[in-house]
């Protein structure tokens, strides 16, 4: 069991209601779902530009609708009309920083929009099982020198990592209060910090390397020293797709939180991860540090995803190193003229023939 890959099998021909399509994660999951043959409808806000969704042409590989989470009418009457059997929820306000310019809007979306996703799932009548994912900065974040797991509490200092623990509440009421005949299964997902290609993100870490690398600057780092579990993409959204199968079959048994993080040795420092990047970028690509002040960022952050290794059957399957590389040639055989689509499907025939970790 351990080491265990989504089920093409299961995919082939399920209904699937994707919010969050156009952004980086909700893309590649996209591509993924429709590889295995799942019926796609995506619900989103529209592609930003640069993005991957924009790209690829999301609109030709998913029933792709352009709408708010915020809006509840709008979800509830899209849900219906699809006939969902499974909903995966990645639509979310998800950058820190921006959380601080946009209060207000990063708890409407993360907050009230899950609660409009969850409620709409539960009228439809058609659905069976729902994902929500939230984040590793869920928890309220002591500074400790071990990975949180999934009983450990919740909390955030900034108004994202709060939206997004006010969410797993959310989530974990409608559990409780409508959903304990075991006719609908609602799991929440919480995974580190995910990079790949594809993301052109404003204050992301790798996309910031990136643009200053392919412009030949050198880029500026705000926290060298900040720790985090990063992890290519395709793991987390493993995890997702592992989930959701379990809740199919299991329902209320799996119906929780999960974390979704790497191997211990890869929860590294910012600097740790622009200096192998740069490295392998090459062309003297460097960095600097920015100093403050700047807005507070948790120091060290790590999640322990015993649960799902032992329950789901989930593991990694890439080392951090090779995360950065298969990012880094993303990125440069896509500035040299490379389809988007045909790197994300090279990406993950390759990420399915590869062993998972011990």
């Amino acid at each position: 069991m351990h080491g265990r890959l989504p089920d093409p099998g299961f995919w082939r021909g399920k209904r699937v209601f994707l919010t969050g399509h156009t952004g980086f994660k909700g893309a590649w999951l996209a591509l993924w779902l429709r590889r295995m043959g799942a019926e796609v409808t995506g619900f989103a806000l529209a592609a930003e530009e640069p993005s991957l969704a924009r790209a690829i042409g999301i609109g030709g590989y998913v029933a792709s609708i352009e709408g708010d989470i915020r809006d509840f009418a709008r979800v509830e009457r899209e849900m219906r009309a699809a006939e969902p059997q499974i909903v995966l929820h990645l639509a979310a306000q998800a950058l820190v920083r921006l959380s601080y310019r946009e209060p207000i809007e990063t708890f409407a979306t993360n907050v009230m929009g899950t609660a409009h996703v969850l409620e709409a799932a539960r009228r439809a009548g058609s659905v069976r099982a729902v994902v929500s994912v939230t984040t590793d900065k869920c928890y309220e974040n002591v500074e400790w020198d071990w990975a949180y797991r999934e009983t450990d509490r919740l909390g955030g200092h900034d108004p994202y990592s709060a939206s997004k623990a006010c969410a797993e509440l959310v989530t974990a009421a409608w559990r409780k209060s409508f959903l304990s005949d075991g006719s609908l299964a609602v799991a929440t997902a919480r995974a580190g910090n995910v990079i790949g290609g594809g993301d052109w993100s404003l204050d992301r870490l790798v996309p910031d390397c990136v643009r200053a690398f392919g412009a030949g600057e050198v880029v500026e780092i705000r926290s060298p020293h900040a720790t985090r579990p990063w992890q290519h993409v395709l793991e987390p959204l493993g995890g997702y797709l592992l989930l959701a199968e379990q809740l199919w079959q299991q329902g209320q048994k799996v119906a929780d939180a999960w974390n979704f993080g790497p191997v211990l040795e890869d929860v590294q420092p910012v600097s740790w991860v622009v200096d192998r990047l740069a490295r392998s970028w090459g062309n003297g690509a460097a960095m600097r540090v920015t100093e403050g002040p700047h807005p507070h960022e948790a120091g060290f952050l790590a999640v322990d995803s015993t649960r799902a290794r032992n329950r789901l059957g989930w593991r990694p399957r890439l080392r951090l190193a090779s995360a950065l590389e298969w990012t880094g040639q993303w990125y440069r055989q896509h500035k040299d003229g490379a389809d988007a689509a045909a790197l994300v499907e090279a990406d993950l025939a390759r990420y399915e023939a590869a062993p998972a970790l011990a």
